[in-house]
């Protein structure tokens, strides 16, 4: 399976891979991988959920820490990133029409491969805009997913003048007069390699430069910044999961993980969803950036320490005793 993933030393393809394409019914293929846990019994599988600009290898590590816990790992390249097909001409840009669109890609993935190849217990293990789309997608997978860690969901920016519904506003403009497949932000991706004394993502060296060598490597996996339409959608997304109706539908036990200095999404607005829902507990790591599965150990470790207290494995042997 070498051939079908994209290696760089130092992030090896974890033990026990398959991957595939997966065809959506309006015809663009999904990259997607299986992994296998480690020796000894399943206890079950975690579908992955990656975030904006991520790709499957640069959840090589989380998987096999999940495959250590006698996990196995469900993932997929999201449409339009990754190797995943890109839904317009110009590859650079991260466009979607709707998140609707990852929802229902999510949904085939889980019905046509997660359940047929992967052990269940299911549970989710998502970042940023995958914790955004697990949302969306939650009401779904009731009774099918049995707990839910979400990290950073993308629910508002951080440190921006405007606010989500302004720049839903504003993007609204630019979308409904026909300028939706040009960058929101950001822009292309700039030549040479990133600066790590800059970034927002992790305070975590070697991770980002091995993060950043798997996109100098292969540059085909990597994007530059979102479109309008797809700022559109995020923002329409966002208000979706935080009206009181979704919210009080709400059932999947969730654990909301936030990053105390994230400088993409804001903490405060994660923190107070949290508090919302029912079914719902929250962890600030304080001092971590946005990307908390990228991070230095001594906040990943955090992160994994509270995954495997809330996946516990025995509330999986008590759902397979029941089962049997």
């Amino acid at each position: 399976m070498n051939d079908f993933f994209f290696e760089i030393p130092g992030n090896p393809v974890p033990n026990n891979a398959t991957g595939d394409y997966l065809k959506a019914p309006d015809g663009f293929r999904l990259r997607y991988a299986c992994f296998a846990p480690d020796d000894g019994p399943s206890r079950g599988t975690v579908i992955i959920l990656t975030g904006r600009n991520e790709c499957i290898e640069k959840y090589f590590e989380t998987i096999r820490d999940l495959a250590g816990k006698g996990l196995g790992s469900a993932i997929m390249d999201w449409r339009g990133q990754g190797a995943s097909d890109r839904l317009i001409r110009n590859p650079m840009p991260g466009h979607v029409v709707s998140f609707d669109d990852y929802v229902t890609d999510l949904r085939q993935f889980f019905a046509e491969i997660v359940q047929r190849d992967c052990p269940g217990p299911y549970f989710v293990l998502g970042h940023s805009t995958g914790s955004l789309i697990a949302l969306l997608a939650a009401p779904s997978f009731a009774g099918q997913v049995r707990r839910m860690v979400l990290v950073a969901p993308f629910l508002g920016a951080s440190g921006l003048p405007l606010s989500t519904k302004n720049i839903k506003r504003l993007m609204n403009l630019f979308y409904w007069i026909g300028i939706r497949r040009i960058y929101a932000y950001g822009g292309k991706r700039k030549p040479g390699l990133p600066a790590f004394a800059t970034n927002k993502l992790t305070t975590d060296q070697a991770r980002f430069q091995r993060n950043t060598l798997l996109y100098q490597t292969h540059p085909g996996l990597a994007l530059g910044g979102p479109t309008v339409s797809w700022v559109r959608a995020a923002c329409i997304a966002s208000e979706k999961v935080q009206d009181l109706a979704f919210i009080a539908g709400f059932k999947i036990p969730t654990l909301f993980i936030a990053a105390g200095a994230d400088e993409v999404v804001s903490t405060q607005a994660v923190e107070e969803y949290a508090r919302r829902l029912k079914t719902a507990s929250l962890i600030t790591i304080d001092g971590a950036r946005h990307e908390i599965l990228q991070e230095a150990d001594l906040y990943r470790e955090q992160l994994l320490a509270a995954f495997n207290a809330f996946v516990p494995g025995s509330d999986v042997e008590a759902a397979e005793k029941s089962n049997a």
